[in-house]
């Protein structure tokens, strides 16, 4: 039990200084944390609700990543961007566009077959038609993280998925922890946090997190 901290400490510190350098993804990712918290709360009160929330919130987050993040070499931490690519845990840029290219692809499939062969009541009104895109992308939002969780059984180990499936839902919460201050160095004109060079969440821990992640 005393492994499974560490390996969260690892990908979390491997998620910070891998894919979140630029203080413009930082807080865009403190913004999406709050609104998930928001998403959170609504989860069993009014799931359509939520998941649209949760998808507002997850457009947030990927903004930061494909436009603002350094794609090219990583000289803070000396690798390639495929390299990070190939050792990442979660969803890479390549499983990111799958999973939002079906996500975009809802509402069209959702206007097409109004009752999604019998999934949904036929709507009535234009109400009815956003809430049911709400049930559904909360459906892909938590099948899409199901599924990476059991790939990660298969490929890397139940323990490795089950750390990784704790870190995604616990992100809002360690997000606001970690990039309160984004936004005060973004108004400052850095636009790389320079912090994670003499980042140090662990030297053990750093040393393993090529091979963890």
């Amino acid at each position: 039990m005393s492994r499974l901290p560490n390996m969260l400490r690892t990908q979390r510190f491997d998620d910070y200084r891998f894919y979140h350098q630029s203080t413009v993804n930082q807080t865009l990712h403190l913004i999406s944390a709050m609104i998930f918290l928001s998403c959170y709360a609504l989860l069993f009160r009014d799931p359509a609700l939520a998941g649209i929330i949760g998808w507002l919130a997850m457009l947030t987050r990927q903004t930061g990543h494909f436009f603002f993040e350094p794609n090219g070499y990583d000289a803070v931490n000396d690798v390639s961007n495929n390299y990070k690519e190939a050792v990442k845990v979660g969803y890479n840029q390549t499983r990111k566009i799958i999973l939002l290219l079906v996500w975009g692809g809802a509402p069209i499939a959702l206007y097409a077959y109004p009752t999604l062969f019998g999934l949904f009541a036929p709507p009535t009104v234009r109400l009815d038609f956003i809430r049911h895109i709400g049930v559904l992308w909360l459906a892909i939002g938590i099948g899409g993280g199901l599924a990476r969780m059991v790939q990660l059984f298969a490929t890397r180990g139940v323990t490795t998925g089950l750390v990784w499936a704790f870190k995604v839902l616990t992100d809002p919460f360690h997000n606001i922890a970690l990039y309160w201050k984004s936004p005060l160095k973004l108004m400052r004109g850095e636009l790389i946090d320079t912090a994670i060079a003499d980042a140090d969440w662990g030297e053990d821990d750093v040393e393993e997190a090529v091979h963890l992640t």
